[in-house]
């Protein structure tokens, strides 16, 4: 896929990988929307991007009607979707049983809402639109949908079982649905984060950042979001990758705590 000229959705897309995401697809001469609830910060992503680049919209990624009217907006202003990115996440460590006693039902619900009912929520209602774009290779590529999951999807830690088991299903359902989207030529694939330099990571200590750096094999650091986004644009550039999880970890194996 030649990305000038594409519109590209980024999801969770105000701030660390999804900023970084929608950064690069800029770079790259697409046209991007980005669904967040962070107003203020997508606001101002608008104000220093350019309207022209960029355009923001606050959404609920698990909310059905929220991101159907959000959808609609962009079609409206842009007339066609090619690439979807699905960063918008959260976490919540809590054991199963624990000192607390057992996990809250509601509180493991809710990750799973955000992470795995929310992509797909989007990926879903951004695939009927993909649908409609006309081929632009003579094998009737349309457009791209990339997920992200996370290295605890296989190696979940300690207090991860709400967040584990939301980027396990993502790794699940990434060869189906890339099945499912073949007769109308979406690819799907996941993008599998290690430890990677987020906003939230950087408020870290240094004591604490160095003995997270220093259970990376090599490159010994944590990741950088634009490695992240440069892993996103080569997803959708190379069209013969599909169906795809593919770990950027500095080849990391986490353990249990």
């Amino acid at each position: 896929m030649d990305i000038a000229g594409k519109i590209a959705l980024v999801t969770g897309g105000a701030s660390g990988l999804g900023e970084a995401t929608a950064r690069a697809y800029i770079d790259k001469g697409a046209k991007v929307a980005i669904f967040d609830l962070n107003v203020e910060r997508g606001n101002n992503l608008v104000a220093e991007l350019g309207a022209d680049n960029i355009s923001f919209y606050e959404v609920n990624v698990s909310d059905e009607e929220s991101v159907a009217a959000a959808i609609a907006q962009v079609m409206e202003l842009y007339g066609a979707l090619h690439i979807c990115n699905n960063f918008a996440g959260i976490g919540n460590p809590e054991k199963t049983y624990g000192k607390k006693g057992v996990h809250s039902l509601d509180r493991y619900k809710n990750v799973l809402n955000v992470n795995l009912i929310g992509s797909f929520n989007v990926a879903r209602l951004a695939a009927e639109q993909i649908a409609k774009n006309e081929p632009y290779d003579q094998y009737g590529a349309r457009g791209v949908i990339i997920h992200t999951a996370s290295v605890a999807a296989y190696e979940g830690q300690i207090g991860q079982v709400a967040y584990s088991s939301s980027k396990g299903g993502i790794v699940g359902m990434t060869l189906p649905m890339a099945r499912d989207l073949a007769s109308v030529g979406i690819r799907v694939n996941s993008i599998v984060p290690g430890l990677i330099l987020t906003p939230l990571l950087a408020k870290l200590p240094d004591q604490a950042k160095q003995a997270l750096e220093s259970t990376v094999v090599n490159p010994q650091r944590l990741g950088r979001p634009e490695e992240i986004a440069h892993l996103s644009v080569m997803m959708a550039e190379n069209e013969y990758l599909n169906g795809e999880c593919i770990r950027l970890d500095g080849a990391i194996r986490m353990a249990p705590r």
